[in-house]
């Protein structure tokens, strides 16, 4: 048995436990994976971004070398349904079939048309050149206004329109009336580019069949391993206790990977008409095309406020665009950023109206923070609009409409209870940390001067939901599953302690956070934890990861299961104490009777007691292991202040980061090195929207940033240093206190960054810069203000004359 332990591991810095093998080289990659017989998989896709298909002949393929088989959508069709949506918003959405290879018309350049099937994967890629396709072109279908438009070509003739859903949401007062009797009205418009995930480690899928049990082995890089067994079940008819799906080592995800793919479901077909092990691994330049896209949203935004500076209300008419099909839960996703439009403000009235759009692009789906950063942006950034209008410094305007520390818990004006929270704090941190007077100083005197290189600073105060759970809330917004999570201990009779979890990391650190976690409540050893994950045999139950719910759903109920081993092993250490149950201490891993602390058994003794069943109490069967499923009452609510300066060279457009602070509250932190290091990824990511990333599309509908060449990812050259520090107001939902991290970075730093700039460059009479703020831009939105002598941004209009 190992030492006792006497200090607590939540709150430490642990160096994570899953390093060691990952940097090493040890890791177990899908792509990696090779099993005996292996065929690989390669996937023609279309050229246009929409066509009929007038004929298809794969015979050619067939003379190639290696090859083994070819197939066209429709000699797969007869075994494959259509790829789900679990998100069906209204009771009146369009909800188009979705077959994982096209039949008879593509709507997106990458929908997939063919597949080859050979013993090596050039082979493979290489025979995709002589499958024959003749298509008939058809209108694409790119703008999102147009697309609504009566006489706008269809992306789903069989539909009727290219409507999929109207959502409306509004709270608290009229906002008409709240609108009449305010002294300011400001209305803007924000468009939220296209961004292409990049995860480390591209999609990839090997499926091994078992011919004799008529079982499937899927192994995919996949955040959703248990939604994935189910979702492939419905969508191949192979029975679901017929499939075990394994996500192994996964390169990251932002959400990306929290999706049923089409190539998941064609890999599994083909596995099963052969018979043979197959596997498809993506190419960076294919991944562009085919895996999920996020954001791609205008946001029409208005805001009323008195002189004062008190909001009134809020009105927001948003534009999402779905691209060509309804993924997992792509309907959903601008609909969870509903709910954070008023952020942390106080106000009268609330309106909300989304509008999902089809197009002839890629689907559009998750990606890091999923809905929330889009409504932080737009309510971030006409916020320094709103003080701007009324002379106020944009710190000191939040500050007026903030909910106050001591209102906690407070029901927001969308209809969610806050829980926890101290804005006032983390603002005041994040201010010192940054030297915010000192920079505005400097400002003022950069812009008296008439340097050329002007200084901007940008605020962005936010809050999320996350840890997305509670099944009854998720049932009123009609998705389909629930936010329940599970997890077991098993107690080993060595005395060492494995972890099963429904959760399934990509990157977050689990293994050495569900480690500290079940050490603190077990009082075991840090180093005698091992977590099971990412394995529907190994770990049967679960939701998995996503929305920042991991720790806060996860850990919660790896906490509770850890709790019920104690109680368990209590009663066998009361009995082999001849004391009352009442009358046991358990510290540090062990149980010691009050006033007798010599009599005491550790609970690694005690699993040992347990397995050999010798000596138990009447009744009890012999084990004390143990496991609960949580479903949370309520999201959790992190929150924080990030302030960013830049310098904008308003000779070349050229924008740098000169310093930027981040001010997070995320509870009780379990592993504070693992927060700093989501803390930065987030950041980054925010900061690519903001100045690097974007989508972009032809006139025809091509994707014209395909590669890396094109579609530009910063690397750590392009950031610069993050100064980041934390306030703690523990969360309410869940044992641990924590509250979401995963996606607050991404959420908080667009704004701050975008903020920045258009404040450097407002004296020239720039109010707007759309992103990415690349250098040509910021120049061209300073040449605009320039000729055109007036501001570049949005109209602004008092009440009354918006009434007029």
């Amino acid at each position: 048995m190992s030492d006792q332990v006497t200090e607590r591991e939540v709150g430490r810095s642990r160096p994570r436990k899953e390093d060691a093998h990952l940097v090493t080289g040890q890791t177990t990659w899908t792509d990696n994976i090779d099993v005996h017989g292996l065929l690989h998989l390669a996937i023609l896709r279309s050229p246009m971004a929409h066509a009929r298909i007038r004929r298809i002949d794969v015979s050619p393929a067939l003379e190639q070398p290696g090859v083994v088989a070819a197939f066209s959508g429709r000699d797969l069709a007869a075994g494959l349904g259509s790829l789900p949506c679990a998100w069906p918003v209204t009771e009146d959405m369009v909800l188009p079939d979705h077959p994982p290879i096209a039949v008879d018309e593509v709507r997106y350049a990458g929908d997939p048309v063919a597949v080859v099937v050979a013993r090596d994967r050039y082979a493979a890629a290489d025979a995709l050149e002589a499958v024959e396709v003749d298509y008939e072109q058809l209108p694409p279908v790119l703008d999102l206004e147009a697309a609504l438009a009566d006489d706008a070509p269809l992306v789903h003739s069989d539909k009727g329109t290219n409507r999929c859903y109207v959502w409306p949401l509004a709270t608290g007062e009229e906002y008409p009336a709240v609108r009449h009797r305010a002294d300011v009205v400001l209305r803007r418009r924000y468009v939220q580019q296209r961004l292409i995930p990049n995860a480390m480690e591209p999609r990839s899928v090997v499926v091994t069949p078992l011919a004799a049990s008529g079982e499937y082995t899927v192994h995919s890089a996949t955040q959703i391993p248990h939604i994935l067994r189910i979702m492939l079940a419905t969508v191949t008819g192979v029975p679901e206790h017929k499939l075990r799906v394994i996500a192994p080592d996964v390169g990251g995800g932002f959400g990306s990977k929290l999706q049923v793919y089409g190539e998941e479901a064609l890999a599994l077909a083909v596995a099963r008409r052969l018979g043979r092990p197959v596997k498809w691994t993506e190419s960076r330049s294919e991944g562009y095309l085919a895996t999920h896209h996020g954001r791609g949203m205008i946001q029409d935004v208005e805001i009323a406020a008195t002189r004062e500076g008190r909001l009134l209300g809020l009105k927001v008419d948003l534009l999402a665009d779905m691209g060509a099909y309804l993924m997992l839960v792509t309907p959903g996703i601008p609909i969870l950023g509903a709910f954070m439009y008023p952020a942390i403000y106080k106000m009268d009235a609330y309106d909300f109206t989304c509008t999902g759009v089809f197009t002839t692009r890629t689907p559009t789906d998750a990606y890091r923070g999923a809905g929330r950063p889009e409504a932080t942006y737009a309510i971030e950034r006409i916020m320094d609009e709103l003080a701007v209008e009324l002379g106020l410094d944009p710190v000191e305007l939040r500050r007026r409409n903030w909910i106050g520390h001591e209102e906690f818990p407070y029901t927001a004006i969308a209809g969610l209870t806050y829980d926890s929270g101290n804005y006032e704090a983390a603002t005041d941190k994040a201010l010192a940390l940054f030297g915010y007077d000192e920079l505005r100083a400097e400002q003022r005197k950069r812009n008296e001067s008439g340097e050329t290189v002007r200084l901007g600073i940008g605020v962005s105060t936010y809050t999320e939901m996350c840890g997305l759970a509670p099944s009854r809330v998720l049932r009123d917004l009609r998705y389909a599953a629930g936010g329940w999570e599970a997890a077991s201990i098993r107690m080993l009779p060595t005395g060492k302690v494995e972890v099963v979890t429904g959760t399934s990391p990509h990157g977050q650190g689990h293994v050495t956070c569900w480690s500290q976690i079940a050490s603190d409540v077990l009082g075991v050893p840090f180093e005698d934890v091992e977590v099971v994950h990412g394995d529907t045999r190994a770990a049967p139950q679960g939701m998995d990861t996503y929305g920042s719910r991991s720790l806060v759903v996860g850990g919660a109920a790896v906490h509770h299961a850890a709790e019920k081993v104690v109680e368990k092993a209590r009663k066998v250490a009361a009995h082999l104490l001849e004391a009352s149950e009442d009358d046991l201490d358990f510290t540090h891993g062990v149980f010691s009777v009050k006033g007798s602390p010599e009599a005491r058994r550790s609970i690694q003794e005690i699993a040992f007691e347990t397995f050999s069943s010798h000596d138990l109490p009447d009744g009890m069967e012999p084990t004390i292991n143990a496991e609960h499923l949580v479903d949370p009452d309520n999201f959790s609510y992190p929150h924080g202040t990030h302030l960013c300066a830049v310098e904008v060279d308003t000779e070349t457009g050229r924008t740098t980061i000169r310093s930027y602070v981040s001010v997070d509250d995320v509870g009780r932190v379990v592993n504070p090195m693992i927060v700093e290091g989501q803390v930065h990824g987030g950041v980054a990511q925010g900061i690519a929207q903001a100045l690097y990333e974007e989508a972009v599309y032809d006139d025809e509908g091509n994707l014209v940033s395909g590669t890396m060449a094109d579609y530009l990812v910063p690397s750590a050259a392009d950031l610069p240093a993050f100064v980041t520090d934390r306030t703690e107001t523990p969360a309410t939902s869940n044992p641990l206190g924590a509250k979401g991290v995963g996606e607050a970075g991404t959420i908080a730093s667009t704004p701050a960054v975008v903020n920045a700039i258009v404040d450097a460059l407002r004296p020239l009479g720039v109010s707007e810069v759309a992103m990415p703020c690349t250098p040509q831009r910021v120049w061209e939105a300073l040449r605009a203000a320039r000729s055109d002598g007036h501001s570049s941004g949005g109209p602004t209009a008092s009440a009354k004359e918006a009434s007029a």
